[in-house]
């Protein structure tokens, strides 16, 4: 068989993660730290893994509607109402999905043409230039810069916009800079797409890891509510990436677009996820608030090391990462992560894995325990020392 005239040219031009190789390396290491997955190193709560214990014990374990429970779409509309003042219909704009990831790729497909252009400021999560491409559309990445704090600003976009402009993704708080965008910067955007008929991708999965501030969406704003999608879930939030629990929301037109490749594609999001999403949704927002208390002594303790130790870094507002400067050190992003993993065993990823705004940096991930912290920092200073002096004596 040839299969590579048998395979979809889209599929075959789509390159695999960047992140996933480090991973590869990791997995036959002993004594290995790793700052490099995206995941919360909490448990999920109790009382939600008992919700969903609960749920099986009770054979709670048949297709719900498509949309997801209509028990849940209303706790989710109750809990962003009071989060984070968004009013959403329950009954025709949200759907329940297989995580936040579903929802980005259900939003793509339902909104891009063959030829039309999405707009991604990088660096960000990598999924979305190639959803775009599968999708037939044409991913447009946009630089965000350090001394901007990973903002994605008004004169940027108006220069990435063009005939054939249909989606701009906002994704943010930012994987992996930690960056946000405020109500000031939201307000400058909407002023750019005013007049156009461009949609606004808004993933928000790190909403409610946001440090000093409070999250705002595009969709409070009265003039960006109706052109913005919301994706969101509960992986980082409530501890819950293997529940694989999502949604989306949006204007009732394009929502119910999605539900039909919802329905073809899923049929609906796991049942005993569901149940156990409503006890998140109804009762989680006191753990929202440890882990966010946790994530944030973690986040001063981690940049205060890496300035200590020579790493430019800025204050990540969002999130659970910190994107150090690297380029002092003379390697390559690539380079410094393969060294610094095979020479000290610990685990970060290269910030070109997140587009090419992340060369000459790297991701580092605080969803760990404060030892494994406090060691990957001791690692890191002990390579970067012995770096230095490598390179000392092949100059001199």
């Amino acid at each position: 068989m040839n299969y590579e005239s048998i395979l979809s040219d889209r599929i075959k031009e789509v390159q695999p993660s960047g992140i996933r190789r480090f991973f590869d390396i990791l997995e036959e290491m002993k004594d290995a730290i790793s700052l490099g997955i995206g995941e919360p190193d909490f448990v999920t709560p109790w009382h939600i893994r008992d919700a969903g214990i609960y749920s099986l014990e009770k054979g709670f374990t048949k297709y719900t509607s498509n949309a997801g429970m209509a028990e849940l779409r209303r706790e989710i509309a109750a809990y962003l109402n009071r989060r984070f003042q968004l009013q959403y219909d329950f009954a025709g704009q949200i759907i329940v999905t297989v995580g936040g990831s579903e929802a980005i790729d259900l939003s793509l497909r339902c909104l891009v043409n063959p030829g039309d252009e999405v707009i991604v400021p990088v660096p960000s999560f990598v999924c979305y230039g190639p959803l775009t491409s599968m999708a037939g559309g044409t991913p447009v990445l946009v630089e965000t810069k350090a001394e901007n704090e990973f903002r994605l600003t008004a004169d940027e976009l108006r220069a990435a916009i063009t005939p054939r402009t249909k989606v701009l993704v906002l994704p943010f708080p930012n994987n992996p800079t930690g960056g946000i965008m405020e109500r000031t910067d939201l307000e400058a955007i909407a002023e750019v797409v005013r007049d156009t008929n461009i949609m606004i991708l808004s993933d928000e999965i790190y909403a409610e890891l946001t440090y000093g501030q409070h999250h705002v969406s595009p969709a409070n704003l009265p003039e960006l509510k109706d052109r913005t999608i919301v994706v969101n879930g509960f992986s980082k939030s409530h501890a819950m990436t293997g529940w694989r629990m999502g949604y989306v929301c949006g204007p009732k037109e394009i929502i119910q677009q999605m539900l039909k490749l919802h329905q073809f594609g899923i049929m609906s999001a796991p049942t005993v996820s569901q149940y156990a999403a409503v006890e998140a949704m109804r009762n989680g927002d006191n753990d929202i608030m440890k882990m966010r208390d946790e994530y944030d002594g973690r986040r001063r303790y981690l940049v205060e090391g890496l300035r200590r130790i020579g790493l430019p870094c800025f204050e990540p507002k969002g999130a659970f990462y910190v994107f150090p400067d690297i380029r002092s050190s003379g390697l390559t992003s690539d380079e410094f992560c393969e060294q610094f993993l095979l020479e000290e065993k610990v685990a970060v990823i290269s910030g070109s894995a997140f587009g090419p705004g992340g060369e000459g940096f790297v991701r580092c991930c605080y969803a760990t325990g404060m030892k494994d912290i406090a060691e990957a920092l001791t690692r890191m200073d002990n390579f970067l020392t012995n770096l230095r002096k490598r390179q000392a004596r092949a100059q001199g």
